[in-house]
Parts: C-alpha cells; structure tokens; sequence
C-alpha cells in the first residue's frame, strides 16, 4: 500500500462502484477499499448466514429456509426502470454483459382500501377498477396530450407551458379527480410526496414518457431485475474497474482519513498502512455520518430517515394475481402521510431465495418517533409474514462539494423506488471529479485485454 494513487474511493456500494468503474475508464489510478469482506457496502445482497448474522447476530438461520447458497436478500430495495439512466450506463459501459435481468411481474397501487394492477395495455386499462367511466375518458385524454405533445408543434400544447405551468393546472385542465392525480403522481411519476404538483409540469411529464417507454419496452411492468440480486450490480462495475487496472481491497479497516496541514485530502490509513491518493470519494459512513470527523470538521448531515422492513413470506402477496415478483405503490394521501410506503417483493425466480419463498420489503421515509407503525399498511397487505427484520437508517448528504478539500461524498440511498436518483449522484460526483460531464458513448470491446 505505499504506491500512490489518483483516486481512493471508500465503500463499494453501487454508487461508489459505477463511479470506480468510470474514472477507470478514463485513465484514473484507482484504489477501491471496503471494510465489508463482501461487496456492496449498504446497498448489498446477502446469504443468509450473513443476513442473520447482521440482524441477529446470536441466531442461526432456521433449517426450513432452505440452503445459504439459494440466498442473495437486498438491503435496499431498488428495481431498474427498463429506460432509465442506469441502463444507459450499464450498456455504454458494456457491463450488460456480465450480469442477467428478468422483467418483475407486476406493478401495483393501493387505492380506497384494496390494491389494482396499474394497467399495462389498454385492455387492461378499459377494466380496471382505479377510475370510473368517465374518468378514463378524461385519463385517456390526458394521455393522448402527453402522446401526442410535439415541442416545436404548439397546436399540440392545448394552451399549457410545460416549463412555466404547474402540474396542478395540468390536472385541472383536463378535470382530473384527486384519486387520478395520486395514481399519475405515484404510480407513473414514482413522486414520493406531492411537492410536485406546484412545481412546472416538465419534469412530471418526463416521468411518465419514462414510465410509459419502459412499460411498452417489456409489456408487464416497466421494470427489471438482475438474477442473483442488486449486489450483482457493484460487482460488476468492480469488473470493469478492474479491467482497466483498478485495484480492490475488500475486508480492510479505514482507521483514519488523512489530512494535509490546509485541511485537504492526503491519504487513508489502515492499520500501520498509509496509502496516499490526490482525491477520495466514499459513502458518508466513512466521513463521520453526522458526526464530526478529521480535523473537528463536520462533513455529512442527517436529512431525515428510512424505515425498511425485510420481510420473508411462504407465499405471493394476495391480491396480485400470484405474481412471483411485484410493486406495490401506496400512495400518501390514501393512508394520510406525506410520504409513499413502498413494497418490493422477489423471488426464487430471480435466483435470491429457496424455492416457494417470497421477500418482500417494505420501505417509507419516517415521519413520527415510531417508524414501524408507519409502514403497517404496507405490512398489513403482505398476509402472513414468516420472519420480519427492520431497519432504520439515515439518510446522509455531504455539506461540501469536495473542490476545495479534494474529499467527494456521496448520498445515501434514498426511499425511492429505483435508480435513478443514484445515477444523478454519480453524473454530479463525476462532473465534480472530473470537470466535465459524464457522456455516454459507446466503448470498444475490450475482450482482448
């Protein structure tokens, strides 16, 4: 360890792996280091010896489980939107390759008590029970607005400005009930709270055109999933970090970040080890996570908190036609929060638990001083539940963009749904590092190497 490297990126969380991957791409000497002897830091995938042996340290796993190798649990629950930016990355990148996807079966949202289909054709769309007649008519028209929308074709705009109207008026031009606006909002938009509708239309509209290629991308659902879990993804960008020399150390203590005399980044320490870098990036656990780190400097604040629930059933979630891996959005207003309550259930389809077992987790961003009663509507709608492991983690973001101390820390994982909000903290982590913006172009094959 006494080379001297470009960059030094701490936790090989997803973030942290996409962004190792990159700026080895780019030509970066890179030193990958985790206290983990597994990959993944928080946003890992587990067997189930060591998924007990984080929740519950003094227990084995129950026999009736099945074989420790059948397991890979998330500790965050995340799907891939099938057009989102994560999959633009993972194909310019051409990790694609070392990794399998399998579409999730459906996508659910909870409404006036009981759950429905968010439809997917329109067949589906004439049946379902979400809106009254009439309703879809006037949903129907709002979709052949948003369709038929053309940028420079202002007969198509029916009077509305994306960038300066709200999507309030939106909804009211087109008279749509409050119950409507919940399943757009949610459902489509994957909004966690309703900030948005004071805020101009664009961006909503983007999210929807999101949702709606990505549904008509795989037909059931607009999501995918990688076989064997989402700590498949970090180790797969420390591939591709690898191929262009990236070096890893898994399982290795971080004693001490060490600073210069004007406060800026010198190295990392390990035990008796000093290993020096110009920069480091690393998750907000290896920067003092709210407390004050080197050199009395606070360096990550709390900004709010997220309740999980990990939960193992022995059967599907009633209600969604059996499906073997499925979404199910709950709306704040129907169950009087202001955050959603998120469930994510896979299984053994996906190659993350024995057969004729489901996990399921529950996820909210916490509002009161008792997080697990927060998310009982969400449990409530799982049945049974054979085991049940909660979590409550903070949320950290970094007080300083790194420029000036050559130290760039990223996000915590967020409550919602998907990747999209890690790919924003890579694009803006990279744009810092690097000076330019992340543009994604193809790469040529590097079998040869």
């Amino acid at each position: 360890m006494d080379e001297e490297y470009d960059v030094i990126v701490l936790g090989t969380g997803l973030t942290e792996c996409i962004l190792s991957g990159l700026l080895s791409v780019e030509g970066k000497k890179v030193l990958h280091m985790d206290r983990n002897d597994y990959y993944g830091g928080e946003s890992a995938s587990l067997n189930l010896t060591q998924f007990y042996r984080k929740f519950r340290p003094k227990q084995s796993p129950p026999a009736d489980l099945g074989r420790d190798r059948d397991y890979a649990v998330d500790l965050i629950p995340k799907f891939i939107i099938a057009s989102g930016e994560l999959v633009k990355i993972l194909v310019h990148t051409d990790v694609l390759r070392y990794l399998e996807f399998k579409q999730i079966a459906g996508s659910f949202v909870y409404k006036n008590g009981k759950i429905s289909k968010v439809p997917s054709t329109e067949v589906e769309a004439a049946r379902s029970p979400l809106m009254g007649l009439f309703e879809k008519y006037r949903a129907k028209k709002f979709f052949e607005f948003l369709q038929k929308w053309e940028e420079e074709d202002p007969t198509t705009h029916q009077g509305l400005d994306l960038d300066k109207d709200s999507m309030r008026k939106v909804y009211q031009h087109f008279g749509l009930e409050p119950g409507t606006q919940d399943f757009i909002g949610h459902a489509l938009a994957l909004y966690l709270d309703d900030d948005y509708i004071n805020k101009p239309a664009r961006e909503t509209y983007e999210r929807i055109v999101l949702y709606t290629t990505s549904m008509a991308r795989w037909g059931k659902s607009p999501y995918i999933y990688p076989l064997y879990g989402l700590g498949e993804l970090p180790q797969s960008f420390a591939r591709l970090s690898a191929i262009y020399g990236g070096t890893y150390m898994l399982d290795k203590p971080i004693d001490e970040i060490v600073l210069n005399k004007d406060g800026s980044f010198a190295g990392v320490r390990s035990g008796a080890e000093t290993v020096r870098a110009k920069m480091v990036i690393g998750d907000p656990s290896y920067f003092g996570a709210g407390k004050e780190a080197e050199g009395g400097k606070l360096r990550v604040v709390e900004d709010g908190k997220v309740v999980r629930a990990i939960c193992i059933l022995k059967h599907p979630i009633p209600g969604t036609e059996e499906s073997d891996s499925v979404q199910i959005i709950i709306p704040q207003n129907q169950v009087n929060r202001r955050n959603d309550i998120y469930i994510a259930m896979v299984s053994s389809t996906h190659k993350v638990c024995a057969d004729n077992i489901y996990v399921a987790i529950v996820s909210t961003i916490v509002e009161t001083s008792a997080p697990e009663n927060e998310i009982q509507p969400g449990l409530h709608l799982l049945g049974s539940i054979y085991d049940k492991f909660v979590t409550v983690s903070p949320l950290y973001t970094p007080v300083a963009n790194g420029k000036q101390d050559h130290i760039y820390i990223t996000r915590s994982y967020d409550a919602t749904s998907h990747f999209e909000t890690v790919v924003e903290d890579v694009q803006d982590v990279f744009k810092r590092v690097m000076g330019k913006d992340l543009v994604l172009k193809k790469r040529e094959s590097d079998s040869e190497q």
